[in-house]
Parts: structure tokens; sequence; C-alpha cells
């Protein structure tokens, strides 16, 4: 019988290494969107050895949880997304309201639509969707989705646009008249016809624009203001355009998948980046704002009046906090978005 308790008792020490994964940790996030100094104080606090995998836009990403056997513990999509991620099973209900550093939040991003009162998800970043453009070849006014849509000729054959759906399709919704999650079908036939017209003025789609910007490569384009920014610290020709007729606030957040192997550690990370000093590490690497309070106090200096963080009232006025569009929507959004991919 002392055999059998010693063998069982061994069995459960195996089983508990295996849940602790041998400090591992496996993030799965938007490309060139993590802080390396963040990950490295993470893994010498609590001894973890953390994976990034990219990728570059949320259809990817969701696309790649579904299909199962990825390994990945943390997923980072953006709010119109978490929905869909809750809806299929693919978030562990991990409750980040119950940890430590929750009290840090800011209140305006706790009882978000996306996810009521933070049971699933994290902030990680907030932005906007506007306009990259190189003043030194458009000196015109920026604040518009025409520089895509109705590019004028010193730009066709230079602008690239973000392979992100909803981006895309809402800032063009905006500017063709319409309201978010439109489903009146006389404007997205305009939509779908003013972006296929557009995408013969397009050089590419790419996620990763930052250096074809700075190296002027690219001349304008639909971009996120964190890697706008990113790109006129290279190269002080860059600016950053808030579309007046309508332009997207997001929020990416992390939470902890449903198959994650390394359940402790990722509880461990998410409470971790709820610390006012290590969410200003995310911010002052990508150059968004966060979810934090206290935060600011260890951003960098270049961040807090940067007009791409912070636009002027007139300009703010014209964002629209994303939300999640009904099935019916997004059906005819991905038929619009898989026409203008061919």
């Amino acid at each position: 019988m002392k055999r059998t308790i010693s063998l069982a008792t061994l069995a459960a020490l195996a089983i508990a290494g295996t849940a602790s994964a041998e400090g591992k940790l496996n993030l799965y996030n938007w490309g060139n969107y993590t802080s390396p100094e963040m990950i490295e104080k993470f893994e010498k606090q609590y001894d973890v050895d953390v994976t990034v995998t990219d990728f570059d836009s949320n259809d990817t990403a969701l696309a790649k949880i579904k299909a199962g056997g990825h390994g990945f513990d943390i997923v980072v999509p953006s709010g119109t997304y978490i929905p869909i991620f809750i809806s299929e099973g693919l978030l562990m209900e991990s409750k980040p309201n119950e940890m430590e550093n929750f009290k840090n939040m800011d209140p305006a991003w706790v009882d978000v639509e996306f996810d009521p009162g933070r049971n699933y998800t994290v902030p990680w970043q907030w932005g906007t969707v506007g306009i990259t453009v190189n003043t030194s070849v458009y000196k015109g006014d920026i604040n518009t989705a025409a520089l895509y849509l109705d590019p004028p000729d010193e730009l066709k054959g230079k602008i690239n646009v973000v392979p992100e759906m909803m981006d895309v399709m809402s800032t063009a919704i905006y500017y063709m008249g319409g309201e978010q999650c439109t489903m009146d079908k006389t404007v997205l036939k305009k939509v779908r016809d003013k972006l296929v017209e557009a995408k013969k003025h397009w050089l590419s789609m790419d996620y990763g624009n930052i250096e074809k910007y700075a190296k002027g490569d690219l001349a304008a384009g639909v971009n996120w203001n964190g890697a706008s920014m990113r790109a006129r610290l290279q190269n002080p020709d860059i600016a950053y355009g808030y579309p007046m007729d309508g332009y997207p606030v997001w929020m990416d957040n992390a939470a902890i998948l449903a198959d994650a192997q390394n359940v402790d550690n990722a509880k461990l990370f998410l409470n971790f980046i709820m610390e006012p000093e290590n969410a200003a590490m995310l911010s002052n690497f990508a150059k968004y704002a966060n979810g934090i309070k206290g935060s600011e106090a260890f951003m960098d200096e270049e961040l807090k009046n940067a007009p791409e963080v912070n636009p002027s009232d007139e300009l703010k006025a014209a964002g629209v906090l994303s939300k999640t569009c009904p099935p019916e929507a997004q059906k005819i959004y991905t038929a619009i978005w898989t026409e203008l991919q061919k």
C-alpha cells in the first residue's frame, strides 16, 4: 500500500510539473508590437521563458487559433474580435478583474462592450486608424480618407493599405456616408466599387510598413497612429491624418486561450501588464496609449505631446469607438474584402 501511495504521489508531482510547463509562456501577438524590454523584465522576474509569435491581422489570428494545435497561451486580438473568440469558446474566463493589479485599470476601459467588467481580457494598447502621409510628396489636406480612396496623382502607385478588414472597411464606409456596421446595400455597393477602383492606385497591402514610410518607399496609406509615429521619428516628413468623415478608435487586448498549456504563467503575465511601469514599456515601444492609470509617469516625453497620440478636440470628435458588427454585416464585409484581395 505504501508503494501504491508513493507511485500516486510521484504521478501527481509529474502532472503538476507539466501544468507549470517548466517556466514557459507562448504569446501570439501583432508583429513588431511587443516591447522586448518588457518581455525581458517579465522573464527575469518570474524565471519564465517567453516566446512571441507574430500575426498580421485579426482574421489571421482567429483562423490560426480555431485550427487548433497552435501551442499559444495568450493572444492579443482587437476588441471587435473578442466577442467572436468568446462565442467560439476560444478564450478562458481568467477573471482579470480579480487580479491584484486590476485596480490600475482606467475606469473608462473596464465596462467595455466587448468584455463587460473584464472577465476575459486586459488592455494591451489602444489607438486610431488614419492616414500616414509623406508631406514632402503631398502638400494638401491629410485629414481625409480620399488620399487612399480618391488619391491625387502624386500619391498614385505609392500607397499602402494595412491588411485589416474592419479598419479599411470602416474608413471607406464613413467616407461614403455610411455608419458603423451598416447593412445598407446601396452604401455598401458604393463602398465596394470605390475600393475596387482605388486599389488600382495602391502599391501594396502590407502590415509591416514603418521602415518603408521612413525610407520614402511609400508616400501615403491607411495606417495606425503608433506605426505612423514610429515612421515619423525616423523621417520628419511623415505626418498622420485623421479622416474627418470618421475613423475607427480601437483597443487590442491580451487574453488567455481556452487550451493554454501554461495557465499560471499566463495569469502572471496579465497581472504584470496591468502594472503602470510595465504598461508604459508597451507604449514607449509601440507608440500607442494604454488603458492603465499611472503609466503616464513612466512614458517617454516624446509621447506626451505627439500629434499621433494627442489629436485636437476637432480631430478627436471624428473618431468612432469600434464595436463588433452583427454576423450578417460581417458576411457582407468579408465578401467585399475577399473580392478586394483578388
